[in-house]
């Protein structure tokens, strides 16, 4: 399938999942290369005849959907949204809620892919700042639509292309490097659980003193489930809680109840009254 056929599909496809083609436009090669793979799986010599099978089979629109999942992803990317968290964010948090005489944090990695966003954050939180709250525990949820990227994340195994953004420090403390691989230390994933959850239509019970919905759902959904999204989001986290998004992601407008926090962009804490 050539690019401009593939375009022209998805930004006549992308609508009925309730997602919008803006956010596809610099990752849509890996959607056309799957979209191309079922076409030949199923037979169909172009993408009329591939249209026709989904406007035969409602079942082929779950198909699809599978098919524009993003799965690229690494640890600590954007670097200084991690220095962030490891330095004012996660600190300011943890004292907050000893303040509370509370026991743990709670954290929501929605979209969490193969684990890389909620695997940094516990590396973050177990080397930058837990040292200071020795009394405290980070609880990690993980959700992700996808049952075989969950797989993945539980294997805990990365290649050095996953790596590649990580401080050298932080790599040799956290993983064992066997062969291709390095497989992250038991102790960092004890506080992580990992659960088959659809953002669009189910959401965690709160609620949580940090939530990370990067690159997701302010990226690829359409605008009216942006807000249903960012509604629900804004009801698990507590006051003073905070959100962190894609550095190049926004909120749609009109929210109220969350105020950025400063720089780096992208993150955002909700109102305590």
């Amino acid at each position: 399938m050539k690019d401009n056929e593939c375009i022209q599909f998805l930004q006549w496809a992308l609508p009925g999942l309730t997602m919008r083609w803006q956010g596809f436009r610099k990752v849509r090669a890996q959607v056309c290369r799957r979209v191309s793979r079922r076409m030949r799986a199923l037979g169909s010599p172009d993408i009329a005849a591939y249209r026709a099978v989904l406007a035969a089979n409602p079942q082929e629109w779950a198909e699809l959907d599978a098919m524009c999942r993003i799965t690229v992803s690494r640890f600590c990317r954007d670097r200084t949204v991690f220095d962030a968290l490891g330095g004012k964010i996660l600190p300011e948090l943890a004292g907050s809620a000893l303040a509370r005489d509370e026991r743990e944090l709670r954290a929501w990695s929605a979209g969490c892919a193969s684990g890389e966003k909620a695997y940094s954050l516990a590396i973050v939180w177990r080397l930058c700042v837990q040292p200071s709250f020795p009394s405290l525990k980070l609880r990690i949820l993980a959700t992700d639509s996808d049952p075989h990227m969950l797989e993945r994340a539980r294997r805990a195994r990365f290649s050095a292309s996953s790596l590649k953004d990580m401080p050298r420090a932080w790599l040799a403390k956290a993983f064992i490097h066997t062969g291709n691989t390095f497989r992250l230390r038991a102790s960092f994933r004890e506080s992580i659980a990992f659960v088959q959850q659809d953002i669009r239509s189910t959401v965690p019970d709160g609620p949580f003193h940090l939530i990370l919905c990067r690159n997701l759902a302010f990226t690829y959904f359409a605008e009216r489930l942006q807000d249903e999204i960012l509604a629900c989001i804004t009801r698990q986290l507590i006051p003073g809680g905070v959100l962190v998004i894609g550095s190049h992601e926004s909120l749609p407008p009109g929210h109220t109840r969350l105020a950025p926090w400063g720089r780096p962009p992208g993150i955002f804490r909700k109102a305590k009254v």
